[in-house]
């Protein structure tokens, strides 16, 4: 998997042929007879929403009980979105050490190189540790089902040793599947911030459905028991801002969605999918979406001939506002339990802080020296010089009070060289724009960046 968030997968993360239907009776008929039914919303392969299942997966499930289970979640899916499904969704479930071996890939040295430095300006990933290790013991452990857009199919990953299905996880892909048969899911942002925007809409409209589809359970719908063991939490990574980060979507997102619903029902979801929300900024604080776009930010290259920028494309990325929450709260400058102080129905989390708001852009440009030393520039936008101020006198006290960095000048600070993030670091602001660069040392920040 694509370790800067991208989706190839559209994966599932919590924190936390039927021969006979195993109904208690037919087949729903209003006489309009079965093939009439089955293109209608609420019913699929030969199941109606409100059919019973006798379904016990404390041994697993066989093949006729899986093919019923997914048909009727099918349905249910279909009467909660208001979307009928265009065609079948395959569904496999594998163990989570199958998942695991299958998730590893081939990496790239160079991409990684200019990623771990994307993570290291966030102060979430040291020096000492490979972004692509931290995502994959995130993935790793979090992943409780995905649906592939290109296989078109759905994978429950199961810690049971007999193949079960929770019935959440199970909604929550079809939803995916859903949203690929009619709008797409297929290609992905550049950036990580805009990656994590676009499943704003797509994760948050997959959780708020599940949500929805939950509700039911117990009141309106007769549902299969959830099984006891499951996976979910973040992984042994370490790096919890790092999971909170990819964790925006699937805790903003619902939100954000049922403000949509709220203002304009599922025509104003569905029409999110032409016109995506284009930064986390607009998922956090769903009243800025559509109109408050984020700045483009390009930084001016004012290297030293010993100092380039990667050949990646593209060479800068763009974090946001949820990844800058996410390194305050990780390091402490915002307090570990205001982020389950959230005044949404549909959020967990609150991202929202005085020193991330008014972000309006951002740029971080990875540098490497010619004997293989690093560092970045990071250059973001705020709506006005308070909300800059703000940002760099927090990015300032998490490097004097969290890294133990010394002050050298007014604008340069060193962590000390026993801290994974032992480097020089100069923040500046100028009117609306701070300018955070790093270097190994304080002498080579000019080399990075210079300031003339």
């Amino acid at each position: 998997m694509h370790t800067r968030i991208t989706l190839a997968l559209v994966v599932c993360l919590v924190l936390a042929g039927c021969t006979a239907p195993l109904t208690d009776g037919s087949p729903l008929d209003d006489g309009l007879g079965q093939a009439e039914d089955e293109d209608r919303i609420g019913w699929e392969n030969g199941y109606a929403h409100d059919d019973s299942l006798d379904i016990d997966q404390s041994d697993g499930l066989n093949e006729s009980e899986r093919e019923a289970f997914v048909a009727r979640t099918m349905a249910r899916v279909e009467k909660v979105r208001g979307l009928e499904f265009e065609e079948p969704v395959p569904v496999e479930v594998i163990t989570r050490e199958e998942y695991r071996q299958q998730s590893g890939g081939e990496r790239n040295a160079e991409y990684e190189a200019w990623n771990n430095q994307v993570w290291e300006s966030l102060l979430l990933v040291g020096e000492d540790r490979n972004v692509s290790d931290v995502m994959d013991s995130v993935y790793g452990g979090s992943v409780l089902g995905y649906y592939s857009p290109s296989e078109d199919r759905i994978v429950i990953v199961s810690d049971s040793e007999t193949p079960v299905i929770d019935r959440t996880t199970l909604a929550h892909e079809l939803v995916h599947a859903l949203q690929d048969q009619h709008f797409g899911l297929e290609g992905t942002p550049s950036t990580q911030d805009g990656q994590l925007a676009r499943n704003g809409i797509v994760e948050g409209d997959a959780r708020y459905t599940e949500t929805l589809y939950e509700r039911r359970c117990g009141t309106e719908w007769e549902c299969v028991p959830r099984p006891s063991s499951g996976g979910g939490g973040g992984g042994d990574s370490g790096a919890p801002g790092v999971f909170l980060t990819i964790y925006t979507p699937y805790a903003d997102g619902p939100q954000f969605v049922h403000t949509l619903h709220q203002e304009g029902g599922w025509e104003a979801v569905n029409a999110a999918y032409e016109d995506k929300p284009q930064s986390t900024e607009q998922v956090i604080h769903p009243e800025k979406y559509p109109d408050e776009r984020p700045e483009n930010v390009s930084v001016e290259d004012r290297s030293a001939a010993e100092w380039s920028r990667f050949d990646t494309r593209p060479t800068a990325d763009t974090v946001g506002e949820a990844s800058l929450y996410a390194m305050f709260w990780q390091n402490g400058y915002i307090e570990q339990e205001s982020l389950r102080d959230s005044p949404d129905e549909y959020s967990p989390y609150n991202y929202s802080h005085p020193a991330t708001e008014g972000w309006a852009g951002d740029a971080v440009v990875p540098y490497e020296g010619d004997d293989g030393e690093y560092g970045y520039v990071f250059q973001s936008e705020w709506d006005t010089e308070k909300d800059a101020r703000e940002f760099a006198d927090a990015y300032r006290a998490t490097l004097t009070d969290r890294l133990d960095a010394e002050r050298v000048d007014d604008s340069v600070y060193r962590v000390p060289d026993d801290s994974s993030f032992g480097d020089a670091f100069r923040v500046t602001q100028d009117g609306t724009t701070v300018t955070i660069v790093n270097a190994p040392t304080t002498e080579q920040l000019d080399d990075v960046h210079s300031e003339d």
